[in-house]
């Protein structure tokens, strides 16, 4: 059978991440997950879904500030984040997103390192997560994607994982200071698209398709909110 995962035929670049962050990754994760369990009776749909090996760009829409940490708590394999150099200037905070190892961004847009450093992640079989949305939504639904959003996932040529999440905004929208500890929130991983599947696409076409799919993901998650 054809492996359609073009990164398992690319060598590996070699990126060494030091065992203290790994460990210290996977520590935070247990205490995530409890959190959400509890106070959110966090449910995940699809964990199967997710490749066991090669870059993958895992694209979601956007809620709230949990929206990280709830997608990653999901996932078996690690997943980088993208973080604002902003958040640096406060010590713990940039000790923490040192310690997950995230890629530093610039105020507006992913810039041309953060491109770099990413690409660079995915093409060593790592796992990064998009919000196309570019943003965090001010209503609860899924705003339009953003012209070149995707752009990881076309340059990588690494596999996608649509993913979608609810209940985050009515947990912590972005007009409140302090998240409500009560609610439920619901996530979903969609199956993968290959960069076979996508290849031939134009940016706008590969757009379209993933603002379809992720809708599809949100509108199944709907159903699910009382379960």
């Amino acid at each position: 059978m054809e492996n359609t995962n073009s990164q398992s035929k690319r060598p590996l670049l070699g990126r060494k991440i030091s065992w203290q962050k790994r460990f210290f990754y996977y520590l935070v994760r247990t205490p995530v997950n409890l959190f959400f369990m509890i106070f959110y009776g966090v449910r995940f749909y699809g964990r199967n879904n997710m490749p066991n090996d090669g870059g993958v760009v895992v694209v979601s829409n956007h809620q709230s500030y949990f929206d990280p940490p709830l997608i990653a708590a999901g996932l078996r394999r690690q997943l980088n984040f993208l973080a604002r150099k902003s958040l640096f200037r406060l010590k713990f905070l940039a000790w923490l997103i040192d310690m997950l190892d995230a890629i530093p961004l610039e105020t507006e847009g992913i810039g041309f390192e953060g491109i770099k450093e990413s690409l660079k992640r995915l093409r060593n079989g790592e796992m990064v997560l998009v919000f196309p949305e570019g943003a965090r939504t001010w209503e609860g639904e899924i705003a339009p994607f953003l012209p070149g959003s995707l752009i990881l996932a076309q340059r990588s040529k690494a596999t996608i994982l649509p993913t979608a999440l609810t209940g985050c905004y009515e947990a912590w929208s972005r007009t409140k200071k302090f998240p409500r500890l009560w609610g439920k929130i619901r996530v979903i991983y969609g199956k993968p698209i290959p960069y076979s599947e996508f290849k031939d696409l134009k940016e706008e076409e590969l757009r379209q398709l993933l603002e379809t799919r992720i809708a599809e993901l949100f509108q199944i998650l709907k159903t699910k909110r009382n379960i």
